[in-house]
């Protein structure tokens, strides 16, 4: 059923692509003994013990110290130490690739969606239009001064879109494989407050194939429309689990036979020098000031550096996300997993 325009909005289009994406899927046991092995792997490969490392002179830093502005400025300041969030939210999408992939995944339910009126022709409107046809979801075509005042970001590109709050999932769901049978991937982000940042790394983690997001429920950005933004989609297929403290989440993963592998700028052992291609794994991130926390660190099975050879001490964070991310992706697909 196709929503009729309202106030002489961009009108019908010819074409309806079909929509992208999908769940991922399978079932491959993991656990202890896959831990186990990699531990093994570890040891004769050289790598060395991550608990209790010295700091080495010239290793890779930690990403640190980025409170850079994304494209198109920051409306939505960086969250502040103290206020207690609720949920994950992302119950607000702005930007045309972000409502798009809000449509195609069809995984919430949207209740409204604006379009400004009078908008250049675009391949990716025509897509938003036929996506939200399909999901029989009404467009409000409205004055862009409207939609300005309905946005939370600098730049909606004419679209916004309000749907159901995304849902928590278990931490423990997480360490199980996915139904297509891949072995768990996390990313642990020990308090990322900048939105740019946590959605910059949350798009870079599902490109990398990343099967599961862990955030602090209380300082920490969540899925703020700003975040949604940045992400560009990617809230609409990476599973995410609130905890209450990323040291006990960590302590829980490492028993459910997940490696923790925490980003330390002075650690001796390189990130590419571990084998992480065949076992359950999760990257633990630090903040953007101070990395990593020191419980945080001691819980983590291996500490790790990105090598670096510059002049610059450090990494912006998403950036060093990034890397790791796509390294062990790298070794993953070498394992076929």
């Amino acid at each position: 059923m196709s929503a009729a325009p309202a106030g002489g909005g961009r009108g019908k289009r010819s074409r309806a692509p079909a929509p992208k994406g999908g769940a991922r899927g399978g079932s491959k046991p993991t656990g202890r003994e896959a831990k186990a092995a990699w531990m093994k792997a570890k040891d004769a490969s050289g790598g060395r013990g991550g608990k209790g490392v010295s700091p080495a002179k010239g290793a890779g830093r930690a990403p640190v110290n980025d409170r850079g502005r994304g494209p198109g400025g920051a409306k939505e300041a960086p969250v502040r130490r103290g206020p207690k969030n609720v949920g994950l939210g992302g119950d607000q999408v702005e930007g045309r690739q972000a409502v798009r992939e809000l449509l195609s995944a069809g995984r919430r339910p949207i209740t409204t969606l604006l379009m400004a009126e009078g908008m250049d022709a675009a391949e990716i409107l025509d897509d938003i239009e036929a996506l939200a046809a399909k999901r029989r979801v009404k467009v409000e075509y409205v004055s862009r001064k409207r939609l300005d005042a309905a946005t939370r970001t600098d730049g909606s590109q004419g679209v916004v879109a309000l749907a159901r709050q995304i849902e928590e999932t278990a931490l423990d769901d997480l360490c199980q494989p996915t139904k297509r049978g891949r072995v768990p991937f996390l990313l642990v982000l020990d308090g990322i407050t900048d939105p740019h940042n946590l959605g910059a790394v949350l798009r870079s983690a599902e490109c990398a194939g990343v099967t599961g997001i862990v955030l602090p429920r209380h300082r920490s950005a969540h899925l703020s429309p700003t975040v949604a933004k940045v992400a560009a989609g990617a809230v609409e297929y990476l599973p995410m689990a609130l905890v209450a403290g990323i040291p006990t989440a960590l302590q829980q993963l490492s028993a459910l036979g997940v490696v923790t592998v925490g980003l330390v700028g002075e650690a001796p052992t390189s990130l590419y020098d571990l084998p992480l291609g065949d076992q359950p794994v999760a990257l633990v991130l630090g903040s953007e000031g101070s990395g990593l926390a020191a419980l945080t660190r001691r819980r983590c099975d291996e500490l790790a550096a990105i090598p670096q050879h510059g002049t610059l001490s450090s990494l912006n964070v998403a950036t060093a996300g990034a890397i790791a991310c796509f390294d062990v992706s790298r070794q993953r697909s070498a394992a076929g997993n």
